[in-house]
């Protein structure tokens, strides 16, 4: 099985059309669809259906591109990790962040790690946990950082960086703004993000504990953007990270609701694939966010 045939393999399975995938590659159509009916001629089975709009995988071709990915993937740090021990300075690191993690942790470490692996692409993505598992899993992330829920899976190895408590934050002159319990709250409309797979998970267990009925919760989002749009331009509140309030250049943006019973947060964590080192560029961003805990804990 020849590199270049799983290579092609994701590429047609990624486009969804011989066509899109052949213009990535670069190379001719008919090439492409030999290199896939050779695969599938090795393999003895079929990995894409045709249709008029292009190709999808099939139950046998799903499969295959799950394990194909990750070991592409794999592959793909290797290399790197030799390269980078070599003292080469290149390579790609992909990390998941919270909304948390960016205003808290990214502006330390960022500048550190430029500075020490210059030619490294980073890519990082606005996402709470669920959003990010799969990637772990696959390999296509190197890294999680920001709440966690408890019931990580056993592939995924979850180091916790620091204690975390939240707060009710809305837009300016919201006329709730002097509410002072949770109580004073019960017709207000909610905005969440969770970070586990059941947003309603982030809100109804603190109101059900404080003798209340279950907040109305209208909108999921999944960004920093989003929760600034949504709570500018809308009546909508949300239970956030006490360092949304803390960040000079977001707490002009926002008003913050005063209640007096606590608002506990999980704690930020770093998440990656248990069993598997992660390669010296992503150590070192690693060992960057730790410092910027330190840094954030200092006096």
């Amino acid at each position: 099985m020849k590199f270049n045939a799983l290579r092609d393999f994701l590429a047609v399975a990624e486009r969804g059309s011989l066509r899109a995938a052949a213009r990535q590659l670069g190379s001719a159509q008919p090439a492409l669809s030999h290199s896939i009916k050779e695969l599938e001629k090795e393999l003895g089975v079929v990995l894409f259906e045709r249709r008029s709009t292009g190709v999808v995988l099939t139950d046998m071709g799903a499969a295959f591109h799950k394990r194909v990915a990750c070991a592409m993937h794999d592959l793909r740090r290797a290399t790197e990790e030799l390269d980078q021990l070599r003292g080469e300075v290149h390579g790609n690191l992909a990390v998941a962040m919270s909304s948390v993690a960016h205003i808290a942790l990214l502006p330390f470490a960022l500048g550190a790690f430029r500075a020490r692996y210059p030619k490294v692409q980073i890519d990082i993505v606005d996402a709470v946990y669920p959003g990010s598992e799969p990637g772990l899993l696959d390999g296509s992330l190197d890294l999680y950082i920001g709440p966690a829920p408890a019931d990580v899976v056993s592939a995924l190895q979850v180091e916790k960086l620091f204690d975390n408590t939240r707060t009710i934050v809305s837009r300016k002159g919201h006329p709730l703004a002097q509410a002072r319990s949770l109580r004073e709250l019960v017709d207000a409309e909610w905005i969440t993000t969770s970070i586990t797979h059941n947003a309603e998970e982030e809100l109804g267990p603190l109101f059900a504990q404080n003798g209340l009925p279950a907040p109305r919760l209208v909108m999921k989002a999944h960004s920093a953007l989003t929760f600034m749009v949504a709570l500018a331009n809308s009546d909508l509140l949300m239970m956030l990270p006490v360092q949304w309030i803390q960040s000079e250049s977001l707490a002009p943006l926002l008003a913050r609701i005063d209640v007096r019973e606590p608002l506990p947060a999980p704690p930020v964590c770093l998440v990656r694939r248990a069993g598997l080192p992660p390669t010296p560029a992503a150590e070192y961003f690693c060992d960057m966010v730790r410092r910027a805990v330190q840094h954030m804990r200092a006096p």
